[in-house]
């Protein structure tokens, strides 16, 4: 998994988990893999404040996407500024998706969420792109309006609006 074969590689600054969040990743994703651990030396000392031996930053992949986690310290936080956005064809996959990354972080409006190391993620249906894209305005009002109510996306109730039917009596 050489880095260089890609000109872009997000890097993601954690205060000292990134190991344990690149290992989180790599088990979320059907295709993840870890690479390359490279770690704090004596060297610098001074500036870095690191143990000489702990983890500096750690490569790793998903679903062919590089990333490198490097533990830069409690200073830098994660805010919804930078988001991943994962794409899903099934209401499983939104299911599992939102189930796993939300563990232990917190659920937000519209698809979003923070996962436990409080970077932001929306889990969002692949077919929400073209519904919002209808020519017919009130097609994509309904469509809007319904997932502006949702927390987890709704395949169901997204497709109930883009048809226009009204949601069944319970």
């Amino acid at each position: 998994m050489p880095l260089g074969t890609h000109k872009i590689t997000p890097c993601l600054w954690f205060d000292n988990q990134a190991e344990e969040a690149a290992n989180f990743y790599v088990s979320v994703f059907k295709t993840g893999e870890i690479g390359r651990i490279n770690r704090y030396s004596k060297a610098c000392n001074d500036v870095h404040g690191k143990p000489a031996g702990s983890v500096m930053a750690v490569e790793f992949e998903i679903d062919g996407q590089p990333f490198v986690g490097l533990n830069g310290g409690p200073i830098f936080k994660f805010d919804e500024a930078v988001s991943f956005q994962i794409h899903c064809e099934t209401q499983d996959e939104i299911d599992y998706f939102w189930s796993r990354l939300s563990e232990g972080g917190q659920e937000g409006p519209c698809g979003w969420l923070k996962d436990k190391f409080g970077l932001s993620w929306q889990v969002v249906p692949s077919m929400l792109i073209d519904m919002l894209k209808d020519h017919d305005s009130e097609t994509a009002e309904r469509v809007t309006t319904a997932f502006m109510q949702m927390k987890k996306f709704d395949i169901a109730k997204l497709r109930r609006a883009y048809e226009g039917q009204p949601e069944p009596v319970h």
